[in-house]
Protein backbone atom coordinates (compact mmCIF):
# COMPACT_ATOMS: atom_id res chain seq x y z
CA UNK A 1 0.00 0.00 0.00
CA UNK A 2 2.15 2.35 -1.08
CA UNK A 3 1.30 5.03 -3.89
CA UNK A 4 -1.94 7.42 -3.87
CA UNK A 5 -3.36 10.70 -4.62
CA UNK A 6 -3.36 12.31 -7.68
CA UNK A 7 -0.78 14.57 -9.37
CA UNK A 8 0.64 17.06 -6.98
CA UNK A 9 0.72 16.91 -3.27
CA UNK A 10 -2.15 15.21 -1.61
CA UNK A 11 -4.84 17.42 0.33
CA UNK A 12 -8.23 15.73 0.72
CA UNK A 13 -10.34 14.21 3.63
CA UNK A 14 -7.64 11.24 4.47
CA UNK A 15 -4.66 13.08 4.43
CA UNK A 16 -2.59 16.92 3.83
CA UNK A 17 0.84 17.50 2.48
CA UNK A 18 2.58 20.38 3.19
CA UNK A 19 4.87 22.01 1.08
CA UNK A 20 6.57 25.17 1.74
CA UNK A 21 8.52 27.41 -0.96
CA UNK A 22 8.42 31.04 -2.49
CA UNK A 23 10.70 32.40 -4.81
CA UNK A 24 12.88 35.57 -4.91
CA UNK A 25 13.87 38.04 -6.95
CA UNK A 26 17.33 39.50 -6.82
CA UNK A 27 17.64 43.68 -6.71
CA UNK A 28 18.64 45.66 -9.88
CA UNK A 29 22.66 45.48 -9.69
CA UNK A 30 22.96 42.32 -7.57
CA UNK A 31 24.80 38.70 -8.21
CA UNK A 32 22.83 35.96 -8.91
CA UNK A 33 22.57 33.90 -5.82
CA UNK A 34 24.56 30.16 -6.69
CA UNK A 35 22.36 27.87 -7.59
CA UNK A 36 21.73 25.03 -4.99
CA UNK A 37 23.49 22.34 -4.33
CA UNK A 38 21.04 19.68 -5.31
CA UNK A 39 20.30 21.36 -8.78
CA UNK A 40 23.23 19.60 -10.22
CA UNK A 41 21.73 16.03 -8.67
CA UNK A 42 18.39 16.84 -10.22
CA UNK A 43 19.32 17.54 -13.38
CA UNK A 44 21.06 14.22 -13.73
CA UNK A 45 17.98 12.59 -12.74
CA UNK A 46 15.96 14.42 -15.24
CA UNK A 47 19.02 13.41 -17.68
CA UNK A 48 18.98 9.76 -16.88
CA UNK A 49 14.86 9.73 -16.83
CA UNK A 50 15.29 10.79 -20.65
CA UNK A 51 18.30 8.48 -21.52
CA UNK A 52 16.30 5.68 -19.90
CA UNK A 53 13.04 6.41 -22.95
CA UNK A 54 14.65 8.09 -25.75
CA UNK A 55 16.66 5.73 -28.71
CA UNK A 56 20.32 5.42 -29.18
CA UNK A 57 22.14 7.77 -30.68
CA UNK A 58 22.13 7.07 -34.45
CA UNK A 59 20.16 4.46 -34.12
CA UNK A 60 17.16 6.83 -35.53
CA UNK A 61 14.42 5.56 -33.24
CA UNK A 62 14.52 2.52 -34.95
CA UNK A 63 16.20 0.30 -31.81
CA UNK A 64 14.21 2.12 -29.35
CA UNK A 65 12.58 -0.24 -26.57
CA UNK A 66 9.55 1.20 -24.66
CA UNK A 67 9.67 1.40 -20.47
CA UNK A 68 8.78 -1.82 -19.61
CA UNK A 69 8.80 -4.10 -22.67
CA UNK A 70 10.92 -6.88 -23.68
CA UNK A 71 13.29 -6.64 -26.75
CA UNK A 72 11.23 -9.66 -28.32
CA UNK A 73 7.90 -7.68 -29.35
CA UNK A 74 5.74 -10.81 -28.73
CA UNK A 75 4.94 -12.79 -25.85
CA UNK A 76 6.45 -16.24 -25.48
CA UNK A 77 4.00 -19.44 -26.35
CA UNK A 78 4.57 -20.46 -22.44
CA UNK A 79 4.51 -19.00 -19.05
CA UNK A 80 4.06 -20.38 -15.49
CA UNK A 81 2.98 -17.13 -13.94
CA UNK A 82 1.65 -13.99 -16.07
CA UNK A 83 1.42 -11.00 -14.36
CA UNK A 84 -1.38 -8.68 -15.80
CA UNK A 85 -0.54 -5.08 -15.02
CA UNK A 86 2.83 -3.51 -15.43
CA UNK A 87 2.49 -0.80 -12.45
CA UNK A 88 4.54 -1.00 -9.30
CA UNK A 89 1.99 -3.58 -8.07
CA UNK A 90 2.68 -5.71 -11.24
CA UNK A 91 6.33 -5.43 -11.49
CA UNK A 92 6.56 -5.86 -7.65
CA UNK A 93 4.48 -8.92 -7.98
CA UNK A 94 6.92 -10.07 -10.52
CA UNK A 95 9.64 -9.03 -8.47
CA UNK A 96 8.68 -10.76 -5.35
CA UNK A 97 8.20 -14.17 -7.33
CA UNK A 98 11.79 -14.64 -8.09
CA UNK A 99 13.23 -13.31 -4.72
CA UNK A 100 11.04 -16.09 -2.95
CA UNK A 101 11.91 -18.21 -5.45
CA UNK A 102 15.62 -17.95 -4.61
CA UNK A 103 14.87 -18.03 -0.92
CA UNK A 104 13.44 -21.36 -1.63
CA UNK A 105 16.22 -22.72 -3.92
CA UNK A 106 13.62 -23.27 -6.75
CA UNK A 107 14.61 -21.99 -10.16
CA UNK A 108 12.97 -21.97 -13.32
CA UNK A 109 9.51 -20.17 -12.59
CA UNK A 110 8.54 -17.95 -16.05
CA UNK A 111 6.80 -14.88 -14.96
CA UNK A 112 5.66 -12.84 -17.55
CA UNK A 113 4.23 -9.01 -17.72
CA UNK A 114 2.14 -7.75 -19.97
CA UNK A 115 1.30 -4.24 -20.13
CA UNK A 116 -1.23 -2.46 -22.35
CA UNK A 117 0.22 1.25 -21.87
CA UNK A 118 3.95 1.07 -22.44
CA UNK A 119 4.48 4.78 -22.45
CA UNK A 120 2.38 5.00 -18.86
CA UNK A 121 0.39 7.63 -20.24
CA UNK A 122 -2.44 6.64 -18.27
CA UNK A 123 -0.69 4.36 -15.59
CA UNK A 124 -2.14 5.15 -12.01
CA UNK A 125 1.48 4.54 -10.90
CA UNK A 126 2.86 7.48 -12.43
CA UNK A 127 0.12 9.76 -12.37
CA UNK A 128 0.29 9.09 -8.79
CA UNK A 129 2.16 11.71 -6.04
CA UNK A 130 3.77 8.71 -4.56
CA UNK A 131 2.43 9.51 -1.01
CA UNK A 132 3.15 6.71 1.60
CA UNK A 133 1.68 7.51 5.42
CA UNK A 134 1.29 4.96 8.25
CA UNK A 135 -2.16 6.33 9.72
CA UNK A 136 -4.94 3.85 8.77
CA UNK A 137 -7.48 2.43 10.63
CA UNK A 138 -7.06 -1.14 9.35
CA UNK A 139 -4.40 -3.66 11.05
CA UNK A 140 -2.82 -5.05 7.66
CA UNK A 141 -2.64 -1.49 6.31
CA UNK A 142 -0.23 -0.29 8.93
CA UNK A 143 1.71 -3.46 9.07
CA UNK A 144 2.04 -3.27 5.00
CA UNK A 145 3.13 0.61 4.89
CA UNK A 146 5.46 -0.14 7.56
CA UNK A 147 7.16 -3.08 5.43
CA UNK A 148 7.31 -0.44 2.37
CA UNK A 149 8.66 2.38 4.64
CA UNK A 150 11.42 -0.22 5.61
CA UNK A 151 12.32 -1.94 2.24
CA UNK A 152 12.31 2.30 0.61
CA UNK A 153 14.93 2.97 3.15
CA UNK A 154 17.01 0.04 2.25
CA UNK A 155 15.93 0.17 -1.66
CA UNK A 156 19.26 -0.05 -2.94
CA UNK A 157 19.55 -3.51 -1.07
CA UNK A 158 16.50 -5.06 -2.52
CA UNK A 159 16.64 -3.41 -5.98
CA UNK A 160 20.07 -2.49 -7.12
CA UNK A 161 21.49 -4.04 -10.03
CA UNK A 162 25.56 -4.21 -10.25
CA UNK A 163 27.20 -1.56 -12.71
CA UNK A 164 24.02 0.57 -12.57
CA UNK A 165 23.65 3.69 -10.63
CA UNK A 166 22.05 3.45 -7.10
CA UNK A 167 18.09 4.25 -6.80
CA UNK A 168 17.37 7.55 -5.71
CA UNK A 169 13.68 7.72 -5.43
CA UNK A 170 13.62 11.54 -4.02
CA UNK A 171 12.16 10.73 -0.49
CA UNK A 172 10.44 14.20 0.56
CA UNK A 173 10.04 13.44 4.80
CA UNK A 174 6.09 15.33 5.35
CA UNK A 175 3.80 13.78 8.04
CA UNK A 176 0.16 13.24 7.02
CA UNK A 177 -2.54 15.58 8.98
CA UNK A 178 -6.16 14.28 10.03
CA UNK A 179 -8.32 16.65 11.28
CA UNK A 180 -11.12 15.42 13.97
CA UNK A 181 -14.56 17.52 14.62
CA UNK A 182 -15.47 17.42 18.31
CA UNK A 183 -17.57 14.51 17.28
CA UNK A 184 -15.41 12.59 15.71
CA UNK A 185 -11.92 13.09 18.02
CA UNK A 186 -12.80 10.03 19.87
CA UNK A 187 -12.70 8.09 17.26
CA UNK A 188 -9.22 9.50 16.00
CA UNK A 189 -7.72 9.42 19.07
CA UNK A 190 -8.94 5.46 19.56
CA UNK A 191 -7.19 5.11 15.51
CA UNK A 192 -3.79 6.98 17.00
CA UNK A 193 -3.27 4.59 19.98
CA UNK A 194 -4.36 1.55 17.44
CA UNK A 195 -1.41 2.54 15.43
CA UNK A 196 1.00 3.63 17.69
CA UNK A 197 0.56 -0.05 18.99
CA UNK A 198 1.75 -1.23 15.73
CA UNK A 199 4.67 0.90 15.65
CA UNK A 200 3.76 3.71 14.05
CA UNK A 201 5.08 6.70 15.22
CA UNK A 202 1.90 9.40 15.12
CA UNK A 203 1.76 12.42 17.59
CA UNK A 204 -2.24 13.75 18.71
CA UNK A 205 -2.36 17.99 18.93
CA UNK A 206 -4.50 20.04 20.29
CA UNK A 207 -5.90 22.95 18.48
CA UNK A 208 -3.52 25.36 19.60
CA UNK A 209 -0.75 23.28 19.22
CA UNK A 210 -2.25 22.46 15.65
CA UNK A 211 -2.24 26.56 14.81
CA UNK A 212 1.09 27.00 16.18
CA UNK A 213 2.65 24.18 13.79
CA UNK A 214 0.49 25.18 10.23
CA UNK A 215 -0.69 29.29 11.19
CA UNK A 216 -2.69 28.70 7.89
CA UNK A 217 -5.04 26.22 9.00
CA UNK A 218 -8.41 27.49 10.39
CA UNK A 219 -8.80 26.00 13.57
CA UNK A 220 -12.02 26.71 14.80
CA UNK A 221 -14.40 23.49 14.52
CA UNK A 222 -11.21 21.33 14.94
CA UNK A 223 -10.82 19.18 18.18
CA UNK A 224 -8.26 16.87 17.92
CA UNK A 225 -5.63 16.16 14.88
CA UNK A 226 -3.15 13.49 14.40
CA UNK A 227 0.02 13.92 12.71
CA UNK A 228 2.89 11.61 11.28
CA UNK A 229 6.42 12.05 12.35
CA UNK A 230 8.22 9.64 10.23
CA UNK A 231 7.82 7.25 7.05
CA UNK A 232 5.48 9.40 5.96
CA UNK A 233 5.92 11.86 3.14
CA UNK A 234 6.03 11.59 -1.07
CA UNK A 235 8.60 10.10 -3.74
CA UNK A 236 9.22 9.74 -7.34
CA UNK A 237 6.98 6.69 -8.40
CA UNK A 238 8.42 6.53 -11.71
CA UNK A 239 11.44 5.97 -9.91
CA UNK A 240 10.00 3.14 -8.07
CA UNK A 241 8.79 1.80 -11.04
CA UNK A 242 11.84 1.52 -12.99
CA UNK A 243 13.85 0.23 -10.41
CA UNK A 244 11.16 -2.92 -10.02
CA UNK A 245 11.38 -3.34 -13.74
CA UNK A 246 15.14 -3.46 -14.01
CA UNK A 247 15.55 -5.77 -10.94
CA UNK A 248 12.98 -7.85 -11.99
CA UNK A 249 13.74 -8.28 -15.17
CA UNK A 250 17.52 -8.83 -14.46
CA UNK A 251 15.83 -11.77 -11.94
CA UNK A 252 14.54 -13.62 -15.73
CA UNK A 253 11.35 -11.66 -15.30
CA UNK A 254 9.88 -11.35 -19.03
CA UNK A 255 8.03 -8.48 -20.33
CA UNK A 256 5.50 -7.35 -23.22
CA UNK A 257 3.40 -4.92 -24.49
CA UNK A 258 -0.11 -6.27 -25.36
CA UNK A 259 -3.57 -6.40 -23.61
CA UNK A 260 -5.44 -9.54 -21.93
CA UNK A 261 -8.60 -9.79 -23.36
CA UNK A 262 -9.79 -13.16 -23.13
CA UNK A 263 -9.24 -16.53 -21.41
CA UNK A 264 -9.08 -20.21 -22.43
CA UNK A 265 -10.48 -22.15 -19.51
CA UNK A 266 -11.39 -26.10 -18.41
CA UNK A 267 -14.76 -25.12 -16.75
CA UNK A 268 -15.92 -27.25 -14.12
CA UNK A 269 -18.69 -27.10 -11.73
CA UNK A 270 -17.86 -27.78 -7.65
CA UNK A 271 -20.34 -27.62 -4.34
CA UNK A 272 -22.47 -26.00 -4.25
CA UNK A 273 -23.85 -26.45 -7.92
CA UNK A 274 -24.23 -22.48 -8.02
CA UNK A 275 -20.40 -21.58 -8.10
CA UNK A 276 -18.99 -21.98 -11.23
CA UNK A 277 -14.90 -22.58 -10.65
CA UNK A 278 -12.39 -22.92 -13.50
CA UNK A 279 -8.68 -23.29 -14.74
CA UNK A 280 -7.22 -20.88 -16.93
CA UNK A 281 -5.25 -22.70 -19.44
CA UNK A 282 -4.72 -19.48 -22.08
CA UNK A 283 -4.71 -16.00 -22.01
CA UNK A 284 -5.10 -14.04 -24.93
CA UNK A 285 -2.70 -11.51 -25.28
CA UNK A 286 -3.59 -8.45 -27.99
CA UNK A 287 -1.00 -7.12 -30.06
CA UNK A 288 -0.56 -3.10 -29.67
CA UNK A 289 -3.09 -1.71 -32.72
CA UNK A 290 -4.22 -4.69 -34.28
CA UNK A 291 -6.53 -7.54 -33.95
CA UNK A 292 -3.80 -9.79 -33.95
CA UNK A 293 -4.01 -11.81 -30.08
CA UNK A 294 -1.11 -14.32 -29.05
CA UNK A 295 -2.34 -17.38 -27.01
CA UNK A 296 0.07 -17.85 -23.50
CA UNK A 297 -0.45 -21.31 -22.14
CA UNK A 298 0.02 -20.51 -18.47
CA UNK A 299 -0.54 -21.89 -15.03
CA UNK A 300 -1.66 -18.46 -12.60
CA UNK A 301 -2.96 -15.04 -13.97
CA UNK A 302 -2.45 -12.23 -11.14
CA UNK A 303 -4.79 -9.26 -11.81
CA UNK A 304 -2.80 -6.47 -11.24
CA UNK A 305 -5.08 -4.21 -13.57
CA UNK A 306 -5.39 -1.58 -10.90
CA UNK A 307 -8.23 0.17 -11.83
CA UNK A 308 -9.47 -1.69 -14.40
CA UNK A 309 -9.37 -4.90 -12.22
CA UNK A 310 -13.06 -4.92 -12.08
CA UNK A 311 -13.37 -4.71 -15.96
CA UNK A 312 -10.51 -7.40 -16.51
CA UNK A 313 -12.84 -9.83 -14.75
CA UNK A 314 -15.68 -9.55 -17.63
CA UNK A 315 -13.27 -10.66 -20.28
CA UNK A 316 -14.56 -13.43 -22.94
CA UNK A 317 -13.80 -16.85 -21.10
CA UNK A 318 -14.00 -16.27 -17.53
CA UNK A 319 -17.09 -17.61 -15.58
CA UNK A 320 -19.76 -15.34 -15.39
CA UNK A 321 -19.43 -15.75 -11.41
CA UNK A 322 -16.42 -14.37 -11.15
CA UNK A 323 -17.63 -10.84 -11.84
CA UNK A 324 -21.08 -10.57 -10.01
CA UNK A 325 -21.46 -9.72 -7.56
CA UNK A 326 -19.22 -6.67 -9.90
CA UNK A 327 -15.53 -6.14 -8.19
CA UNK A 328 -15.87 -2.59 -6.44
CA UNK A 329 -13.14 -1.34 -8.31
CA UNK A 330 -13.66 2.15 -10.95
CA UNK A 331 -10.89 4.01 -12.16
CA UNK A 332 -12.06 7.76 -10.25
CA UNK A 333 -9.81 10.97 -10.37
CA UNK A 334 -8.66 11.67 -6.74
CA UNK A 335 -8.95 14.89 -5.13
Amino acid sequence: SVLEGARGVPRDAEGAGVVHGGCQLCPPGSAAPAPPAELGQTVERMAQTLRDQLPASGSGGRGWIPPGTHPDPRPPDEADVVVVGGGVVGWSVAYWLKVLEGWRRQHGMRVLVVERDPMYSRASTVLSVGGIRQQFSLRENIQMSRFSASFLRDINEHLGVPNEPPIDIQFQPSGYLFLASPQSAAALEATVQFQREEGAQVTLLSPTQLKAKFPWINTEDVAVASYGLEDEGWFDPWTLLNAFRRKATSLGVQSCSGEVRAFVTSANYMMPPTTPSARIKYVHIYMPDSLEYQPVACAIVVNAAGAWAGKLLEADGLPRGLCWPPLPIQPRKRY
